[in-house]
């Protein structure tokens, strides 16, 4: 039977893991930390019985993952929730952009932007599944569906300006902007528009889901899954030098590039050593949880019933903060991603008392603290929410990459997603997984298809290990 260490027990390491096991590969996945799960854990920090997701929270990229859809994961506990409203942006006079799953229903409520929503939507939504079998891979490769890819694509290489420009109400392009800001890249820059199109696609054709009881489902039922295949995790395991690998046929690195380069070091060859080592991180977060008594009251009644609000204000204004953070300073208004989960998983409260999760976009390794920039951004679009904080935790940049160190100087993109690491991943290659040593293997976030719990990083490059092992065999 072939052998498979995974190094890091995040959700792209157990996709990896679960991969080779279907395959009939023993496997063993060392964790460094007590548990599994990387950024997608759950935590009782505040109040006892108040969930909160201690990073990754909303997963319309992962409800519809081809992979984790084709596992049977219900049966190891995991079910998917969605809100009334997916998101909402909402503006200081009381206005929103507000986003519904339905193409349809977001579009009658943008006006005379309604036609144009779904001009830019509506068919990309319909044909998501077949889309996400090619943009779910490495950019560059030969595509199963390539009218659909190619429908969808062209937009995707603008600068999210320019194709905010495409709507004429502050709405449309507010909740535009809102989410492709999550690309943390300026945006005047070319291809962020891409990160924000695929979520907007994919929430439209599944939602903007939350995995009940916490994002903590996640992992456990990969790692549930990984048992009962007969694979291995053993917790409490930090790898720094490869004599500490254990004996496999094949390796593979749910760990930021630079990890990798420590481990292997010049076992690498001096060209990828560079690579990994030179590879750009970009913004950090910094996150407050809160528990708030009986909700936010927000101005907007929609952004009450809605299990994300983005906190940025016209399209101007959040374009500025983006710049601002990137040129390393804290804007006075820093967008803010604000997360109700509870709305659509209402066990996650603890009576009246609800968690609220939220995150500004700071520079990188931000060491200020800008807990009261977030409390204030709340408060704008909130009047009142300052009185009902029953109490908060906070995690600076450097707290973050304390818990988890793929995450440096708060980054939690692994990576910075410009042109480059976005069509390559971590270096110029055609096979962005290889590490350039037979038998090893990235599989982590700052390799494509990049962030999230879809786990798709980690099937990716299970794949071309399963394929690396059927070479071995068959000389």
């Amino acid at each position: 039977m072939s052998t498979a260490t995974v190094v890091g027990g995040g959700p792209n390491g157990l996709a990896a893991a679960v991969a080779l096991a279907r395959a009939g590969v023993q496997v063993t996945v060392l964790e460094a930390d007590t548990e599994v799960g990387g950024g997608t854990r759950t935590v009782e920090d505040i109040v006892p019985g108040l969930l909160h997701d201690r990073c990754a929270a909303v997963h319309p990229m992962a409800v519809g993952s081809p992979f984790l859809a084709e596992l049977g994961l219900d049966r190891y506990g995991l079910s998917w929730r969605t809100p009334e409203i997916d998101c909402v942006h909402p503006l200081a006079d009381g206005r929103a952009g507000v986003l519904h799953r339905s193409v349809e229903h977001t579009a009658a409520g943008l006006g005379r932007d309604g036609r144009r929503w779904k001009l830019l939507f509506g068919r990309p939504s319909e044909r998501y599944d077949a889309l996400a079998e090619d943009i779910l891979q490495p950019l560059l490769h030969m595509p199963w569906h390539p009218l659909t890819l190619a429908r969808f694509g062209a937009p995707t290489l603008l600068p999210a300006s320019a194709l905010a420009r495409f709507f004429r109400t502050e709405e449309a392009r507010a909740l535009f902007g809102g989410v492709a800001a999550h690309a943390f890249r300026p945006l005047h820059q070319p291809l962020t528009s891409a990160i924000g199109m695929g979520i907007l696609t994919a929430g439209h054709r599944h939602g903007w889901a939350v995995a009940a009881g916490g994002s903590q489902s996640i992992p456990r039922a990969l790692a549930a899954l990984l048992a009962d295949l007969g694979g291995k995790i053993e917790t409490g395991v930090r790898i720094t030098a490869r004599p500490q690998l254990p004996c496999a046929d094949v390796t593979l690195f749910d760990l930021a590039p630079a990890a990798v380069a420590d481990i292997l070091g010049n076992q690498l060859s001096p060209r990828i050593r560079k690579a990994y080592r030179d590879f750009r991180r970009g913004p950090g977060a910094f996150k407050v949880d809160f528990a708030v008594a009986e909700g936010v009251p927000w101005i907007n009644p929609d952004a009450r019933r809605a299990g994300t609000v983005h906190l940025g204000g016209p399209y101007p204004e959040l374009a500025a903060a983006e710049r601002d953070i990137h040129a390393g300073r804290l804007p006075q208004r820093p967008f803010v991603l604000v997360g109700q989960q509870y709305l659509a998983d209402p066990q996650r409260s603890a009576g009246d008392i609800h968690p609220l999760w939220a995150y500004a976009h700071v520079p990188h390794g931000y060491t200020g603290d800008a807990t009261e920039a977030i409390i204030a951004r709340i408060e704008q679009f909130a009047p009142g929410f300052r009185d009902r904080i029953i109490g908060y935790t906070v995690r600076n940049p450097a707290d973050i990459a304390a818990h988890n160190p793929n995450f440096t100087g708060g980054d939690i993109m692994t990576g910075a997603k410009d042109i480059r690491q976005l069509v390559f991943g971590p270096r110029i290659t055609l096979s962005p997984y290889s590490i350039g040593i037979p038998g090893m293997f990235l599989c982590s976030a700052a390799t494509p298809p990049g962030p999230g719990a879809h786990g798709m990083c980690g099937a990716n490059a299970a794949e071309q290990a399963l394929d690396y092992l059927s070479r071995i065999v068959r000389w």
